[in-house]
């Protein structure tokens, strides 16, 4: 049987448009992972999706819904997927494998029945997708079975951590990082995270708060951001102490997450910032001066905590 190879605008002609808005594969490959993201018109298919690509099994290891976004978290490599008894009466939806070549992502998908749908037209015809293979005779929908081979751009998560660009009297060092995620004109802004430090710090303005965005960008273009946003953040800061982190990958380390937390309780000095910060592979760029590395440095570490970044320990007793 001879494979067919379809472009998102070849499988909208085919089947009509959908509801795909975004779709972005990174990958880390030291770690051995990869995150999906998954942008759907409407949360009720999301839903869907997670409880059956999670009866499934395949490589997925964790997800999470946020607003109509799906996060699927996934080990780099192949896993059998199992729909189980319910397939005969329910249908289902899998992922079962995700391989790195060169600088794109093959996700192997698999759909019963009506959820052949989803991995055999919505996704495809998403804009952020390359191509999609499909096996010949490829049909959707009804009682049949679907596999098809969605390729997209290879991309890594990009983290930037941002402090000190206000004073007492100007600016606001969270809108910068939300500014700066809305106009950077590389790679896609995922997430805007507010981190609280020890509000007892003798050097802070009121809410002594550090701030972090994320972006999916693909290795090429990292340099291109990495200089937009030191240039933006220059722009932007009322401060003479602007400092930018970079961290590049899906895990952040446990002994930089570790200050992050503790630098809501703990008075630390310049040189344990650069310290942990030099251990865990984050780059310090000083923008304006140096005396906001402790909070771009702990705000990177509290990036994936939750709830957790927006609060002080006492909070979560």
């Amino acid at each position: 049987m001879i494979p067919v190879t379809l472009t998102p605008d070849e499988v909208k002609e085919k089947t009509g448009p959908l509801f795909c808005k975004g779709f972005y594969t990174m990958v880390d490959e030291e770690n051995g992972i990869a995150q999906i993201i998954e942008m759907c018109m409407a949360k009720g298919p999301a839903e869907w999706d997670i409880v059956n690509r999670r009866r499934a099994g395949g490589i997925i290891t964790d997800m999470d819904l946020q607003g109509q976004t799906l996060i699927m978290n996934t080990v780099i490599g192949r896993k059998k997927l199992e729909f189980g008894p319910v397939s005969e009466t329910m249908g289902g939806q899998g992922l079962e494998s995700l391989t790195v070549e060169g600088d794109r992502v093959r996700t192997v998908w698999k759909g019963l029945a009506g959820a052949s749908v989803g991995i055999g037209a919505c996704i495809p015809q998403c804009k952020d997708v390359i191509e999609t293979r499909y096996p010949d005779g490829f049909r959707v929908g009804g009682a049949h079975s679907a596999t098809s081979e969605i390729i997209t751009p290879k991309m890594v998560r990009l983290v930037i951590g941002i402090d000190d660009t206000d004073t007492k009297e100007e600016g606001a060092t969270w809108v910068v990082g939300m500014k700066l995620g809305q106009e950077c004109p590389y790679g896609k802004f995922l997430s805007h995270k507010i981190t609280q430090l020890n509000p007892k710090v003798p050097n802070k303005t009121t809410n002594c708060c550090a701030t972090a965005v994320s972006f999916a960008v693909r290795e090429d273009e990292i340099p291109k951001l990495i200089e937009f946003a030191v240039d933006f953040v220059r722009k932007e800061s009322y401060s003479e102490d602007a400092v930018i982190t970079v961290f590049q990958g899906l895990k952040i380390p446990k002994s930089l997450a570790d200050f992050g937390w503790s630098a809501k309780s703990v008075i630390y000095e310049r040189e344990d910032a650069i310290k942990v910060a030099e251990d865990n592979g984050v780059q310090i760029i000083s923008v304006t001066g140096i005396g906001g590395v402790i909070g771009a440095v702990a705000a990177i570490g509290c990036f994936d905590m939750g709830l957790r970044s927006a609060g002080v320990p006492e909070d979560f007793k």
